[in-house]
């Protein structure tokens, strides 16, 4: 009897991991565009209404994001600019980060204008009635694509100055890391 029960555990043994293997395939083929066909429809085209409404909300909402972090950019960057003065009274070459600090406050002006470019979108939202519902399909696809293209350009905008600044600070403290001053070894002995 138990070398049937062998049997019975290696056989189920294979069979399961033939279903596990096959399980990793995909389910459906995937298909190339036919020479005739000049490009697939972009993903913004079919996307159901009540998706597109969910998206307009979450662009909505950071959309409003973005704007509480350019409220607090200023306040960040008058700390910063506090910084590299007590820095510089102390003796420190500030000139790398106080010249990255600028460019990044220049870019945040840049990029703050076309949020503020950005809010006859947000405000006249086309396509989309007051509660978000869609009115029309094209023009609130349009109106989603404006707000992403609205993101993207600001990031673009300020990605450049803040690495910059992050790495000039980053070799500002590299370089002005204080030496000599090691933990004394509080091993009670």
């Amino acid at each position: 009897m138990s070398k049937i029960m062998m049997w019975f555990k290696k056989i189920f043994l294979v069979a399961m991991v033939a279903g596990l293997g096959l399980s990793a395939l995909p389910a459906t083929s995937a298909f190339a565009l036919d020479l005739n066909d000049t490009a697939a429809p972009s993903a913004l085209e079919q996307i159901s209404n009540a998706r597109l409404e969910k998206i307009w909300a979450r662009e909505q909402a950071r959309y409003m994001r973005i704007g509480r972090l350019f409220d607090r950019t200023d306040i960040r960057i008058a700390r910063a600019q506090k910084l590299i003065d007590k820095a510089k009274a102390n003796g420190k070459d500030v000139s790398t980060v106080q010249s990255a600090l600028d460019a990044f406050a220049a870019a945040v002006k840049q990029a703050k204008s076309v949020y503020d470019g950005g809010q006859s979108v947000i405000a006249s939202h086309q396509g989309f009635d007051n509660a978000g519902k869609v009115t029309d399909a094209t023009q609130a696809k349009a109106t989603v694509k404006s707000v992403v293209d609205t993101f993207k350009q600001i990031r673009q905008i300020v990605e450049g100055p803040r690495k910059a600044l992050r790495e000039a600070v980053k070799a500002f403290r590299d370089a002005n890391k204080p030496t000599g001053t090691s933990v004394p070894n509080q091993s009670g002995g």
